[in-house]
């Protein structure tokens, strides 16, 4: 399969093929690749990363830590090298479309002496930074707000910023990441209460040799805190596994087309990244975790098999919204193969993503014959045969991408979209992976 060039946008089209079949390896994961080159870069000493995902998104975050003053060296593929560094002076990072590398890097750029100014592309300039920024205000940073809560942002950090409480007001890992991060080295205890969501900073940073508390209130959120020092993070090594929200693509690929079985290798199943498995199982998809294990760095991975299932539509638990929100468009499309209608509520937060992702999404299944029901904070979707024939409009977003040619494999036309540069973003190798299984897409 020929590359997509980043720099020619070029629309591609999916087609209903035979069976799925064979072995792949999930990419790294993003959220881990993400935080281990961002903490590698403000430990003591050389962190070692294995598996990490380079995708456009990563390769940001790679240059922004360097540009802050830290070594990032590619030792081999996934492998890489962060000498740590104390951050000081001033620095312009470009995150591009790098929405969890930007709202990371925010708090951790807080407890130094730096004023840094932040920017991306179109897209990440048009998506909201005051719910980072407001904590760190509260905590003492200083920020240059001159376009309604959106990039370019100026940080003018410090090391004497005080510790917080702060109480999220959604659930949201980002939010609580980047107020942890600052509090490595604000003053006092940095306490976060959230609604759960993602721990993938708490479980590296105790790897790194902070200790990072979790509370459970009996008002059902969680109380999560560390005390801050100005002592640096140890520098340790990293095992990146399989990102569950790019393995979604081939499982759901594998669940729709008749006579499929894949496996797709070393997938991470953390408790707060794994909903979108559970929601296809309850649709009747035979979906099988195999081969368990636990790889460095402390996260859970296993294989994940899928085979051809007739899948039955759900209300899909609305209470674990944050736990599988990159996964609605993909498994919007598992809802247009099913009998029956699914019901996905309680995810307003799509619309603020790389696109509106709840009319993204509505638009790629509607323009292909696909019966949906918009809603302001979800979607209906009732499965019937797929006619496809349409150009979607993917808005320069990776996984409205990747489901619509997902769709395409069981159209009766074929689905196209106008772009495909993006899915480098995230998947770097994803028309090899669907090419090596089997599936018909024209580049």
């Amino acid at each position: 399969m020929q590359e997509i060039s980043a720099s020619r946008p070029k629309p591609v089209t999916s087609y209903s093929a035979g069976p799925l079949s064979g072995r792949i390896g999930a990419p790294g994961d993003k959220s881990i690749s993400h935080r281990a080159i961002m903490l590698g870069g403000m430990a003591d000493g050389v962190t070692t990363v294995s598996g990490l995902l380079e995708g456009a998104d990563i390769l940001s975050t790679v240059d922004a830590v360097r540009r802050l003053g830290s070594k990032v060296t590619r030792t081999g593929e996934g492998s890489w090298q962060v000498e740590g560094a104390v951050w000081k002076g001033s620095a312009a990072v470009d995150c591009g479309n790098a929405g969890t590398g930007v709202r990371l890097l925010m708090g951790a750029v807080a407890g130094y002496d730096i004023e840094v100014e932040f920017t991306g592309d179109e897209s990440l300039r048009s998506r909201p930074m005051r719910r980072i920024t407001d904590p760190l205000s509260l905590m003492g940073v200083e920020v240059t707000d001159e376009n309604d809560g959106r990039l370019p942002m100026t940080i003018r950090a410090s090391a004497d910023i005080d510790g917080i409480t702060y109480e999220t007001p959604k659930a949201s890992a980002q939010i609580k990441s980047a107020v942890l991060l600052a509090g490595l080295r604000a003053k006092g205890r940095t306490c976060v209460i959230e609604k759960p969501s993602r721990d993938h900073t708490e479980r590296m940073l105790n790897a790194m040799g902070r200790t990072v508390v979790t509370e459970e209130r009996e008002d059902g959120r969680r109380n999560v805190y560390l005390d801050g020092s100005s002592d640096r993070l140890r520098a340790t090594h990293i095992d990146v596994p399989g990102d569950p929200s790019s393995a979604a693509f081939a499982v759901v690929a594998a669940l729709i087309t008749p006579g499929s079985d894949v496996v797709v290798d070393g997938v991470m199943l953390n408790p707060r990244r794994d909903a979108v498995y559970d929601a296809l199982r309850a649709m009747g998809g035979d979906v099988v975790f195999e081969n368990e294990r636990v790889v460095g760095g402390g996260e859970r991975v296993a294989d994940i098999r899928a085979r051809h299932s007739k899948l039955t539509g759900i209300t899909v638990d609305p209470s674990r919204a944050a736990d599988m929100i990159d996964e609605y468009p993909i498994l919007a499309v598992a809802a247009a193969c099913a009998s029956g209608t699914t019901h996905m509520n309680g995810i307003h937060e799509l619309r603020v993503k790389e696109s509106d992702r709840i009319s993204a999404t509505a638009a790629l299944l509607t323009e292909n014959g696909v019966t949906v029901e918009e809603r302001e904070d979800g979607l209906s979707v009732t499965g019937g045969p797929v006619a496809g024939g349409a150009t979607v409009r993917t808005y320069h977003d990776h996984r409205i991408a990747m489901s619509a040619l997902v769709l395409g494999l069981v159209s009766d036309r074929g689905v196209s979209i106008d772009d495909a540069s993006m899915i480098a973003t995230s998947y770097p190798d994803f028309f090899e992976h669907m090419s090596a299984l089997g599936a018909k897409v024209d580049t």
